[in-house]
């Protein structure tokens, strides 16, 4: 799974919000500035090369929809993000987010409890 850009990041997330969708669909979901419609379709086009959305016509237009499921991307991408700065080591992860105030007591709580409810 080849990684994204920035840009065709954004405009994944919204497909996967919108699960089947248009270019022209895609950029009304944007926030403001909305990128013009030829560099979305653009950006689309870098994701089909990339086999991360598959193309098909409604009527006139192209309709695209996920191939890669967002899960799985998260997976592969936060895998790779562990290996690379917290030495292979989520719990190191948690620990910088921690001690860097970005998780409260009250998250770390619900962490644990998500943790302990699934794996009942």
């Amino acid at each position: 799974m080849e990684k994204l850009t920035k840009q065709e990041e954004e405009v994944m997330q919204l497909i996967w919000q919108l699960d089947t969708c248009t270019v022209k669909e895609i950029i009304d979901k944007m926030s403001e500035p909305k990128q013009p419609y030829t560099t979305i379709a653009s950006v689309i086009s870098n994701l089909k090369r990339k086999s991360y959305v598959a193309l098909s016509r409604r009527g006139n237009a192209y309709v695209y929809t996920p191939v890669i499921k967002e899960a799985d991307y998260k997976r592969t991408f936060m895998s790779g993000f562990v290996h690379d700065y917290f030495k292979n080591s989520f719990k190191e992860m948690v620990s910088f987010f921690a001690r860097e105030e970005k998780l409260s007591p009250e998250d770390l709580q619900d962490i644990i409890k998500e943790i302990e409810d699934g794996n009942k």
